[in-house]
């Protein structure tokens, strides 16, 4: 066969030869280890095949089954870093089988997780992070939204889905398209502004980006970062529809709802299935219809009915609204007298119960009158009491009787006048003493005087009775002797001291306890008839009068100054006590 005229190129050749020649000459290249991430594994009865992938090329490889069972790695997943070793190969094809190209892995080793799955995972995270997966699924999506934009590619099976899940729902919309391509490094760029445009269109209500299952290489666009922040930020929610079930992208996790096949996603588009409420609608369109018409004859009836004889019906309410007038007068009479009784008879319970409330509060004001004057009378009767009670205290401390149970004694004259001064007891021919359990009868001084020569020439004394008390020189009494014995006299020294006007000692305790007698007189206060304390009187007016010689007046000295102690435990006793008058 002739060549292209003007070439300068060997041939022409047969293409079988070329592609045999071709084959020699590819499995002549040396054989090399080779790392890579598996995508798209798939198994056959006789060989495996996948692809190695990174950031800089693929390249397509094949294995013998029996090869990679002795390896026991079981199914290699997308992404999985592997190391194969092995060669090119080339298989030529025929006129029914198209010729291919591989590299032919005669060992393997896994390495571990890929670059582009972790690569993958650390923007899903970053994301997340950031907060961008929320922004979607809280916008509000329609039940029945009446335009709806799709993303999908122009001759792909999934818009063939998209129409079915519409159908089956029965919706009957406007469907905006925006095409694009689903699969090679164009495909991201170009649904982004495919995406930007839908939601620009004011009509469109929610947006459907949908394509078919493929390997996670397939489908490495949706996981595109700008496309992901775009979705994110747009006002129309998005319903994801990516790959299978088994397959999840970025996209699935950014937009408001993930699912897992294109018509799935078209029936969450449309909650609500048209058809079956459409039906509804018509089932209560006609229940409606029908109670309708049924209440329509019911009141024609009745308007009927009513419309025969509308004056028997209003004669008859007449006289039913007669008879309950009649009915509430009588009854509104009868209220009216049972209430007048009432109002009666409650009216006569408390005018008696005034009336013995008025009794009761009078006798109750004459008992506490009453009783006021009793107390008061008793309050009057305490108080006398009391006054007479610190009277009849003070009369006794200034009863003389109490002077004389102290040990003291009273000297009274022949006409029974207390003696109050020596001088008059020596002038007296007999004295009277008085204790305060009898009296005791003495001669005085002027008596006697000639009696001691007379008994002194006669050699005899004079006699006493048992128990008389001889005078002393002073006109108090000497204390009584016991019985049988004589009252000894006088010693000559007292007389002497009495011829000489000095005082004895009796009447030297007597004048000393005269001063605190009166300062006692001064401070006691004085009692009143009606019971309070009178002024004391000064002490000017207490003292004792002295006459012209001198001498005290009798009448003038205190009633105590006129006691004199019959004994010497009175006298002492007399000493050691308080001064009372």
């Amino acid at each position: 066969m002739d060549g292209i005229p003007g070439s300068t190129l060997t041939g022409p050749f047969p293409v079988g030869q070329y592609a045999a020649a071709l084959k020699d000459r590819l499995r002549g290249f040396t054989r090399v280890q080779v790392f890579g991430e598996v995508f798209g594994f798939k198994a056959g009865r006789a060989k495996v095949w996948f692809e190695l992938r990174d950031a800089s090329g693929a390249l397509p490889c094949s294995m013998w089954r029996e090869d990679f069972d002795k390896l026991k790695v079981g199914p290699l997943t997308d992404g999985a870093q592997v190391v194969v070793a092995g060669g090119c190969d080339y298989y030529p094809g025929s006129r029914t089988a198209s010729p291919s190209f591989s590299f032919s892995v005669t060992r393997l080793r896994v390495a571990g997780e890929g670059d582009l799955l972790a690569q993958l995972d650390q923007l899903r995270k970053r994301l997340h992070a950031e907060g961008l997966f929320e922004p979607q699924k809280a916008l509000p999506r329609p039940r029945l939204p009446k335009v709806i934009g799709v993303v999908t590619g122009e001759s792909g099976k999934a818009r063939d889905d998209v129409l079915a899940g519409l159908r089956r729902r029965g919706w009957a919309g406007r469907v905006v398209w925006g095409f694009a391509p689903v699969q090679d490094r164009h495909a991201a760029p170009a649904i982004t502004r495919k995406l930007q445009d839908l939601a620009a269109c004011e009509e469109v209500e929610v947006i459907v980006v949908a394509r078919g299952g493929g390997s996670l290489a397939d489908l490495f666009a949706f996981c595109d970062e700008t496309l992901c922040r775009t979705v994110a930020l747009l006002r129309v929610p998005v319903i994801s529809s990516v790959g299978h079930h088994t397959d999840r992208t970025l996209l699935d996790d950014v937009a408001a709802v993930a699912c897992s096949t294109p018509t799935h996603a078209a029936e969450s588009a449309v909650p609500v299935d048209c058809s079956h409420a459409r039906a509804l609608l018509a089932g209560h369109a006609k229940r409606l219809d029908r109670h309708g018409r049924r209440a329509v004859l019911e009141r024609a009836r009745t308007l009927a009915r009513l419309s025969r004889a509308p004056s028997h019906h209003v004669a008859r309410h007449r006289t039913r609204l007669h008879q309950q007038l009649r009915e509430l007068r009588a009854a509104t009479r009868r209220a009216l007298l049972e209430g007048e009784k009432v109002t009666l008879r409650r009216a006569t319970v408390l005018a008696r119960k005034s009336t013995a409330a008025s009794f009761a509060a009078e006798r109750a004001t004459q008992r506490f009158r009453a009783d006021a004057t009793t107390l008061q009378r008793t309050a009057t009767l305490e108080r006398r009491r009391r006054d007479l009670e610190r009277l009849t205290a003070t009369l006794t401390a200034h009863d003389p009787q109490r002077t004389l149970e102290r040990g003291y004694a009273l000297i009274e004259g022949p006409d029974g006048e207390p003696i109050t001064s020596a001088t008059t007891a020596r002038e007296q021919p007999e004295l009277t003493l008085r204790f305060h359990d009898g009296r005791v009868t003495t001669r005085g001084e002027s008596a006697t005087r000639g009696a001691p020569a007379a008994h002194a020439a006669s050699g005899e004394a004079e006699p006493r009775a048992a128990g008389e008390a001889a005078p002393c020189a002073s006109g108090e009494a000497a204390p009584a002797a016991p019985a049988g014995e004589a009252a000894p006299r006088a010693s000559g020294d007292a007389a002497q001291a009495a011829q000489a006007g000095e005082a004895t000692p009796h009447e030297t305790a007597a004048r000393e306890a005269a001063p605190h007698e009166t300062a006692a007189r001064e401070a006691a206060p004085h009692e009143t008839a009606g019971g309070e304390a009178a002024p004391a009187a000064p002490a000017a007016d207490a003292a004792p009068r002295e006459t012209a010689g001198g001498e005290a007046d009798p009448g003038d000295e205190p009633a105590a100054a006129r006691l004199r102690p019959a004994t010497a435990a009175g006298r002492a006793a007399a000493a050691d006590e308080p001064t009372l008058f």
